[in-house]
């Protein structure tokens, strides 16, 4: 796991916006919310990948 949380910005922001979007009624709010929560879900495993990309090629000497 990545010591760096890359998109632990985008889930922060995300949550709020969802929660915001509960709170009000805004469904397009709270739908984009989910939205960006996933995605900075997902720049974390992608930055995960990579770490042990780098690991492995460090490992092996390649």
């Amino acid at each position: 796991m990545a010591t760096d949380k890359h998109g632990l910005k985008d889930q922060a922001a995300g949550k709020f916006k969802e929660v915001k979007g509960k709170v009000t009624g805004d469904r397009q709010e709270e739908t984009a919310g989910k939205a960006q929560k996933v995605f900075g879900k997902a720049k974390d495993k992608v930055q995960d990948i990579k770490d042990n990309l780098t690991n492995k090629k460090d490992k092996e000497g390649i």
